[in-house]
């Protein structure tokens, strides 16, 4: 892929990365969601976004037993529920600029109304499995992931793993990312019966949802990777 573009989507990444950490400096027990939602994509306006490229959303955020909810991007509306002293938090965030996007999500946890920065010093033994486990498999995705491997073949092997660890896909299609193109519709996923090569497309993006049984709660973590001489990349 040619600097230039790469340079581009790098750019927007960035910003979603800036974005999540303006969160989490902003979010308070007592805020509503709607505001942080507010507030995100705000951020991502003044900051190099000309619009949202998944339903004119630009940030998803759900809290609590929310965290646990999949659905279409066309019928999401933020809840009116305020952040509590002990919380769990999905940001999934969708800018665009000149038709280039970003696509990143993270699940933050606050405890005793302080936001958790290190995964491994969260109390809640539940929440800090769940992102750990998030943590894994994209650790995981990126030794396992070959140019020639297809959709498919990753989809059976991440949601083995999944099942294997004791976890389960939330996913309300029941995939685990998608391709990174400029038409939401075009985009091909990480799906049973998907037989392109993971490296027939230029980027994808790797989103597992997942929780464990007789849980409320869910853990999503979502990055872009590319191919760079035979190697997967993070962007």
């Amino acid at each position: 892929m040619e600097k230039e573009i790469l340079d581009l989507y790098f750019a927007m990444q960035n910003l979603n990365r800036a974005a999540i950490k303006y969160a989490a400096g902003m979010i308070q027990v007592g805020m509503r969601l709607p505001r942080i939602k507010a507030l995100c994509e705000e951020y991502l306006m003044k900051n190099g976004a000309d619009s949202f490229w998944y339903w004119d959303v630009g940030a998803f955020i759900f809290a609590g037993d929310e965290t646990a909810v999949s659905v279409s991007g066309k019928d999401y509306k933020a809840a009116d529920r305020i952040i509590q002293e002990n919380d769990i938090i999905t940001i999934d965030l969708s800018p665009q600029k000149n038709n280039i996007w970003g696509d990143y999500a993270r699940t933050l946890v606050f405890e005793n109304g302080v936001l958790c920065s290190e995964t491994d010093k969260i109390k809640n033994d539940e929440w800090r499995n769940g992102l750990l486990m998030e943590e894994y498999l994209h650790k995981t995705l990126i030794e396992v992931a070959t140019p020639n491997m297809t959709f498919e073949e990753l989809y059976y092997y991440m949601n083995d793993l999944i099942a294997k660890k004791g976890f389960f896909n939330l996913d309300f299609l029941g995939n685990l990312g998608h391709s990174i193109v400029k038409n939401k519709n075009e985009r091909i996923y990480i799906e049973k019966g998907n037989h392109k090569r993971l490296s027939d497309v230029k980027m994808f993006t790797f989103e597992p949802h997942i929780s464990i049984p007789d849980s409320k709660y869910g853990y999503k973590r979502e990055d872009i990777y590319y191919f760079s001489n035979g190697r997967l990349i993070k962007l």
